[in-house]
């Protein structure tokens, strides 16, 4: 409900598709000449393709996303995303077609005048922006109705955002002395009067889903002034910032989240991604590694190479998950006990496995055979879940996807437990949430990121956890 959304939106996609083509001609007169690129025709193939995955890729990373458009660099990471998935299809599209009309020099100048040239856009539709706004253009007068939890929220919303293109006039509440930092209009028995003395566009109407038959009336009065009006859920604590609203036949319905690994072909590129990384792994890293910490576990404690645990995978199935051993043999090594910092269970070995992260390295078998990823939430010990379910209502969330060697939630050092009850359910807590966040945006792209980043802590031997 942007100002003008959809028409923004839309001459952003258009300008931008624009420049690429710009840009394109461009690059390759610049690399060869323009009497080149007219006499294969064929090639012009490219551009097509570029311009379709322009449009389809922006679209997956939320490009031109309201929010995200306020930010010159939230947006610059996310057009680099763009201009290397551009480049990777040119290179592609030249190793087929063995065309020496594109060479290493088109790609440079495609690259580089795209990224600039769009930078500048953006820039300027910024600043466009924001001068029309501040001399009152592309700017709606609205009201909002409900002074309560929902529409004191939404008034902080607007007044922090201002280019969204807001002017709110004041709330109409039935409760007047709500709160004296707000211009209160008059209750809801006189919105027509409100409607009377002031100039309104729109309304907002928050109120809770008990008072139907308000919201019923204030739409009919709504409608009797042309004045649009737009409804915020109640219930809109309950929905996660990824909620997804679609239609089935004629209800439509509101997804408390958006969960991209739900997609069949998401899960097939994952897996494929997997499959590539853990072969990889076993033949460069694990068939030399692994043989050399067997050697140093037997010679520097008693008991086996491996300690094999129940856990909980995706769909709540129960698989079996493999780790270096890093304790010393007892009878209740099979018990559930959460590991802290300094635990006098863990040997000395055992200690430079857990900081290293190696100790988890046999898991690239668990994700060769299916029961993992490479990325995802951290497998929770049977025990775990029934201990932490108890006060942790959205733990299973993390089932919906399969677990992982690495996460999201491990790169920024939530790992382990600590000895204080109430500071360990805040960091499980914490972890929660960020496992649910990493299953919410999931994307290869943010796959990679989280692989690298665990690859540079374990050569730092960084973990932040225990």
């Amino acid at each position: 409900m942007i100002v003008n959304k959809k028409s923004l939106h839309n001459l952003k996609v258009i300008a931008d598709l624009t420049l690429l083509n710009i840009t394109f001609f461009v690059a390759a007169i610049l690399a060869q000449s323009l009497e080149t690129l007219f006499e294969k025709n064929f090639l012009f193939i490219l551009l097509l393709i570029q311009n379709f995955l322009w449009y389809f890729s922006s679209r997956t990373i939320r490009f031109y996303d309201e929010f995200g458009n306020r930010y010159f660099s939230y947006q610059a990471i996310n057009l680099l995303k763009l201009v290397f998935l551009q480049v990777l299809a040119a290179i592609l599209f030249i190793f087929i077609a063995k065309e020496n009309l594109f060479t290493r020099n088109f790609i440079l100048f495609y690259s580089i005048l795209l990224t600039v040239l769009v930078s500048i856009r953006f820039l300027l539709f910024r600043q466009i922006l924001k001068a029309l706004r501040k001399k009152g253009r592309n700017v709606r007068d609205i009201i909002i109705i409900g002074a309560g939890e929902v529409g004191l929220s939404f008034y902080d919303m607007i007044t922090n955002n201002p280019d969204m293109g807001y002017n709110l006039l004041g709330f109409v509440d039935d409760n007047i002395a709500t709160n004296g930092k707000i211009k209160i209009l008059g209750t809801t028995g006189e919105l027509q009067s409100v409607f009377d003395q002031n100039r309104v566009e729109e309304a907002i109407i928050a109120l809770p889903n008990y008072a139907y038959e308000s919201i019923d009336r204030i739409i009919k009065i709504c409608n009797h002034n042309a004045v649009s009006v737009h409804i915020i859920p109640d219930y809109f604590k309950f929905i996660s910032k990824k909620f997804q609203v679609s239609m089935i036949g004629s209800f439509p319905i509101i997804s408390v989240r958006n969960e991209p690994l739900d997609e069949i072909q998401w899960r097939l590129i994952k897996r494929i991604f997997d499959l590539l990384v853990s072969i990889a792994i076993i033949v460069l890293v694990t068939s030399w590694l692994f043989p050399l910490i067997m050697i140093i576990q037997k010679l520097t404690s008693r008991g086996p190479v491996f300690f094999i645990q129940k856990r909980i995978g995706r769909d709540n199935k129960e698989f079996s998950c493999f780790k270096f051993r890093t304790m010393y043999i007892n009878p209740d090594m099979n018990k559930f006990k959460p590991t802290t910092k300094d635990d006098p269970r863990v040997t000395r070995f055992g200690r430079i496995l857990r900081k290293s992260n190696l100790d988890e390295l046999p898991q690239i078998f668990n994700v060769l055979v299916g029961d993992m990823s490479i990325v995802g939430p951290r497998p929770h010990p049977i025990a775990f879940n029934s201990q932490y379910t108890e006060f942790i209502d959205d733990i299973k969330i993390r089932h919906t996807v399969k677990p992982g060697i690495t996460g999201w939630a491990q790169i920024h050092g939530l790992r382990g437990d600590v000895t204080d009850e109430n500071e360990n359910r805040i960091l499980i807590r914490k972890r929660i949430d960020y496992d649910i966040w990493y299953i919410e945006n999931w994307s290869l792209w943010l796959d990679i990121q989280i692989i690298l980043f665990t690859a540079w802590r374990m050569l730092k031997a960084d973990t932040k956890g225990h």
